[in-house]
């Protein structure tokens, strides 16, 4: 059975053909409930019996170290399976995104802080061309408009406070990154991570399969140890991403009000800029 096998033991309470030997797959079974099996197999025995529950209780010890992680290892990997492929149809089908945010970037040594910044994302897919565009409106509760924006394969960031364009030319090798969890297939995230499947949480009241991603490119793991997202896979979006960026510094995405392909606004991925804008190239 896939490389493990399933320990064998009564289970208490059970009813009819259940009170045979019941086929239990504990790596499945929460604490709690094994927890409470131990103690009804207790109350059940008695003082009469104690070796014989003393003897399955460590036969059911040594079934959890023997059979059950290995079975998690192998579901853990059939479901990352899934969840990719999952992507893979979902990128086919992904045109537009848009969705509102809140970027929380933690700070927990030397000194813990944290700041908040708020708005709109949008990202679009036509063919191999990518577009992605985050509309800040406030930092900490105070407006500070800010526009980052990303297309053909250039990364800018217009502030309009102090009139100034910054602006990454040669952009491209970090399309990849940006498409993280909006529209990037399996394939695709496979090509630039490490990744391990840890389980199906909620998030906004949405179920989503949480990944855990290393980068392949030592460059990037250096800046970037870690990142987790919780992505629903049939839409091809994130809903939270945690950025470890190390040293105390990590970067919290959250995502809400998800819209998948319908139209976006005509300035999702442009800012206005006069002639009195500066440009600061790099």
């Amino acid at each position: 059975m896939s490389g493990f096998q399933l320990h064998r033991m009564w289970l208490p309470g059970f009813r009819k053909e259940q009170d045979r030997k019941c086929l239990v797959d504990f790596s499945l079974l929460p604490a709690s409930f094994l927890h409470r099996q131990f103690e009804r197999i207790q109350e059940a025995k008695g003082k009469h019996g104690e070796l014989m529950f003393l003897r399955r209780k460590l036969m059911v010890g040594a079934a959890l170290v023997c059979f059950a992680l290995p079975g998690r290892v192998v579901w853990a990997a059939d479901d990352l399976q899934r969840v990719l492929h999952q992507l893979d149809v979902a990128a086919t089908n992904f045109h537009t995104t848009a969705a509102e945010f809140e970027f929380d970037s933690i700070q927990t040594d030397p000194i813990p802080d944290t700041d908040v910044q708020k708005g709109a994302v949008y990202y679009e897919r036509k063919g191999t061309s990518f577009s992605m565009a985050a509309h800040i409106n406030e930092v900490n509760s105070k407006p500070v408009p800010k526009v980052y924006s990303y297309s053909g394969g250039r990364l800018q960031l217009f502030e309009p406070m102090i009139d100034q364009v910054t602006r990454i030319n040669k952009a491209s090798a970090y399309e990849g990154y940006l498409m993280l969890g909006f529209g990037a297939s399996g394939k695709e995230l496979a090509e630039k991570w490490d990744i391990q499947y840890t389980g199906a949480e909620t998030v906004g009241g949405v179920r989503t399969d949480k990944l855990e991603l290393v980068a392949k490119d030592a460059a990037v793991r250096k800046n970037l140890p870690k990142v987790t997202i919780w992505v629903d896979p049939t839409r091809g979006v994130s809903l939270k991403q945690v950025f470890d960026e190390g040293q105390g510094q990590s970067r919290v995405c959250t995502y809400s009000n998800i819209k998948v392909n319908l139209p976006l606004p005509a300035d999702a991925f442009t800012f206005k800029t006069d002639s009195k804008t500066q440009y600061v190239d790099h």
